[in-house]
């Protein structure tokens, strides 16, 4: 190996250094009110060596989207498979949406003011990353349809987009600093948008009784 050469697992430790310094200064300034110059004075390189890697801001911006959102889907899809009801795998994508704000607040917060609301966003391709996460979140109110949890006439895909813009605006109050950000009261946050989002989604069992009523008249005029 030669003496400009980099061995991959330090190609690999530049970028991620890079990266980090994107979120960093992403948080601090804006997508609009950053350079590349904030970015490679916050990682502590060369500019050319930001520009070695990725061309332009927009593509940095792309790479910080799918190295925060990878993470976080990873793991939400891990405590989706866990659990057995509705209400225990909702309370486990909740606590992994809160609990990543814990660990990375930063990061999250340019999940979802860069990229999930900010113009600047429309420049990642993170259409198929969102749909894809909100599909795999409905198979669990479908399954919960089918064991009887939830209102059949309920939509799945609607449950799971609501369950998000939950989980965003509950994190959104930390974000702008309307909450102290104290780990217990993030897990009080966490634990207030699933009881409100369930007792939404499964609501007082009505439809259960309705269903029943329904079932017994037809077996009356039968």
């Amino acid at each position: 190996m030669t003496a400009t050469t980099k061995s991959p697992t330090a190609e690999a430790d530049r970028k991620g250094t890079i990266l980090r310094a994107a979120i960093e200064v992403f948080s601090k300034k804006g997508y609009h009110g950053c350079r590349i110059a904030d970015v490679a004075k916050e990682a502590g390189v060369a500019y050319g060596l930001v520009y070695h890697y990725y061309s332009n801001k927009d593509e940095l911006l792309q790479s910080v989207f799918e190295y925060g959102w990878t993470g976080l889907v990873t793991r939400l899809t891990e405590r989706a498979l866990q659990g057995k009801t509705v209400d225990e795998k909702v309370r486990g994508i909740v606590s992994v949406a809160f609990d990543a704000y814990k660990t990375d607040p930063r990061a999250v917060k340019v999940l979802i003011l860069e990229i999930g609301r900010s113009p600047a966003g429309q420049s990642v391709n993170r259409g198929s990353a969102f749909g894809g996460t909100i599909e795999m979140v409905s198979t669990i109110f479908r399954d919960g349809q089918k064991r009887g949890e939830l209102d059949p006439k309920l939509e799945p895909l609607i449950c799971a987009a609501m369950l998000f813009g939950a989980i965003e605006m509950g994190l959104t109050a930390f974000i702008m600093g309307l909450l102290d950000r104290k780990p217990e009261t993030v897990d009080q946050a966490a634990r207030q948008v699933a009881d409100t989002f369930l007792g939404g989604a499964l609501g007082d069992g009505t439809w259960k009784n309705e269903k029943s009523a329904t079932k017994s008249r037809a077996l009356k005029r039968a």
